[in-house]
């Protein structure tokens, strides 16, 4: 069975930092695509990162680009997001993506809630 379980969400102060953790099991997880997908209230998904299936590559959104960094470690079969200087417009659901051609799966999600 194939699950995506997310964790270290939480409520943090602006410009404090939260750590993501993505737990992948039931597939080859060094072969999947990683990336995490924030949903903020009342608006759709926005793609935040990327890290390709050999961890050599990364990618950003605009809105986190030098505040938000994403590492894998194929061992623990774990991807990480490491979340810097955050600000209130962070707030959002987060969730874990594994791709690899037409599978496509996800997390449940992580609560991200960046206030004072």
């Amino acid at each position: 069975e194939v699950q995506l379980v997310e964790s270290g969400g939480g409520l943090v102060q602006p410009g404090g930092s939260l750590r993501l953790s993505c737990a992948a099991s039931g597939f080859t997880f060094s072969s999947y695509a990683m990336s995490w997908v924030r949903q903020a209230p009342g608006k759709g998904l926005e793609w935040v990162s990327v890290i390709n299936s050999g961890g050599g590559s990364t990618r950003y959104a605009d809105s986190v680009n030098g505040r938000f960094t994403i590492a894998g470690d194929n061992a623990k079969n774990t991807v990480y997001l490491q979340m810097n200087s955050l600000k209130p417009e962070d707030t959002a659901v987060y969730y874990c993506n594994a791709r690899r051609y037409q599978y496509n799966y996800w997390g449940t999600g992580t609560q991200v809630t960046v206030s004072s």
